[in-house]
């Protein structure tokens, strides 16, 4: 896979999408200072693992999850490295039967492809169908690195920016959730 070596402080001149170009911006207006990679396509955590020795930083797992009635949908940050068991996070959000969303869902509620999802997205849930979940150890590293709604470029910028400048100017509220596996299931 193709990584840049070279990182870049500000928005490309030109990008292939409109919402890429809409992340940069967004993070540029509200103040969040970040270091952006280019790479090959990158859907996957395993994928990103060579662009996360580039920008120093781990990427976040990002998953769409739906009740099985289909009726709420819910972004899941988890970090990259640990492995999710809806039992965990079901129990934790009174949700049963937690299932994960289709790409249509994901194109139609967050306007980004599978392998792109990122907390970045919510700027296009005018409505607010989305609810955010955060795992709390998302919380513990300094930085924070997702896609910019796209899976050929990645964003670090500080986890405190994230709570601090991200999701008030995203107008979201989250619920924590502790999804670490008990020491008698490890």
């Amino acid at each position: 896979m193709y990584i840049n070596e070279k990182t870049f402080t500000t928005h490309p001149e030109a990008t292939a999408t409109e919402k890429e170009m809409q992340s940069y911006l967004f993070l540029e207006e509200n103040g969040v200072e970040y270091i952006r990679a280019e790479h090959d396509e990158a859907a996957t955590i395993e994928l990103c693992e060579g662009v996360e020795k580039v920008i120093d930083a781990k990427i976040c797992k990002n998953l769409l999850l739906c009740n099985r009635q289909q009726t709420k949908f819910y972004l899941l940050l988890i970090p990259g490295d640990m492995p999710f068991k809806t039992k965990y996070l079901s129990a934790q959000i009174n949700s049963s039967r937690l299932s994960f969303g289709s790409g249509e869902k994901m194109e139609e509620l967050l306007n980004v492809s599978p392998g792109s999802l990122t907390v970045l997205s919510l700027m296009f849930d005018k409505e607010e169908n989305v609810e955010l979940l955060i795992e709390k150890n998302v919380f513990k590293d300094e930085y924070f690195a997702c896609h910019p709604c796209v899976n050929t470029a990645t964003v670090k910028f500080k986890t405190s920016d994230l709570k601090e400048k991200v999701l008030p100017a995203l107008n979201r509220t989250y619920t924590v959730v502790d999804l670490e596996c008990p020491e008698d299931e490890a």
